[in-house]
């Protein structure tokens, strides 16, 4: 059985890095030209793919956000754009980086039946390899992620996630589980949940932000034995370093191709405001190329 592992083990040895390129679209500051949110957005990934293929630039997987996709739509006008353009964008990524796996960030987490419509949404409706899931309302609302039909699919829980307000909830102190006089943060008592887990799923995996390197390191010797796959954002705009986080990585002896090193806006409209400049491509081209050369293995 092809497992969610093995393709992330493929995906970097054909990338030749483990960067994961997020594809979080903002309307206001892509090429617009049309007018047609559609059109604009297909045409502006088109040409930035095309480059990519171009100059044989691949990361070794891409992370459209959905919610900057559905948030183009207006469905009680019945107007879809940007879910088009996203099932678009997948098609393209299907057709110009095959093998490279797609993690639809989705952030999804219910119970029972509505907790699987999430994952038929992920796996079946978008044609997802992973999705990223919150683990916060416990077993039952993961295990629809990880069961049968949808073993060998990749589920990336909420871990240590690299927003400031991060810390409200995720740096509680927990009592370890095995010595109930430690006191542990709960980000652990997730990880330590994760490994657990993960001796019946093996698609399972967490979210860790590189914008907090002690905490990525600590989760990171819990993952290494069990290679846990690891989604790491935090890179590029939110200030971390590539670099830094690889050598982390593997001063904890983690199988660094089954970690995917997240960035997206630098990648995408590193101009942050304002319409597309002339040289869009080769500003965005340049940052591609650096984070894959930061990540190469």
């Amino acid at each position: 059985m092809n497992t969610y592992r093995s393709l992330l083990q493929q995906s970097s040895k054909k990338s030749g890095n483990c960067a994961c390129m997020g594809l979080d679209v903002q309307y206001e500051v892509i090429d617009c030209h049309s007018g047609d949110i559609y059109t604009d957005v297909v045409s502006f990934f088109e040409t930035l793919f095309g480059e990519m293929v171009k100059r044989n630039l691949s990361p070794a997987a891409f992370k459209p956000n959905i919610g900057y996709y559905s948030v183009l739509d207006a469905p009680r006008k019945g107007q879809f754009s940007g879910s088009r353009a996203l099932a678009k964008i997948c098609d393209m990524l299907e057709d110009m980086f095959p093998g490279i796996p797609v993690i639809l960030d989705s952030k999804r987490g219910d119970i029972a039946r509505s907790s699987l419509n999430y994952a038929s949404e992920a796996f079946d409706i978008w044609g997802s390899d992973a999705v990223t899931v919150s683990p916060y309302m416990g077993s039952d609302s993961v295990f629809p992620f990880l069961d049968a039909p949808y073993d060998t699919k990749g589920v990336y829980l909420l871990d240590r996630t690299s927003n400031p307000g991060s810390k409200d909830f995720q740096m509680l102190s927990m009592l370890d589980s095995v010595d109930e006089e430690v006191l542990e943060p709960l980000y652990m008592s997730v990880i330590r949940t994760i490994a657990f887990w993960s001796r019946e799923a093996e698609g399972i995996g967490a979210v860790v932000g590189a914008t907090h390197l002690e905490e990525l390191k600590m989760i990171a010797s819990v993952a290494a034995g069990q290679g846990i796959p690891l989604l790491i954002p935090g890179v590029g705009s939110q200030g971390a370093s590539a670099r830094d986080t690889i050598n982390a990585l593997r001063g904890e002896s983690y199988p660094v191709t089954l970690c995917r090193i997240n960035s997206s806006s630098a990648l995408t409209h590193p101009w942050k405001k304002g319409q597309a400049p002339s040289d869009w491509v080769s500003r965005c081209i340049a940052n591609i190329e650096n984070l894959f050369e930061e990540t190469s293995l």
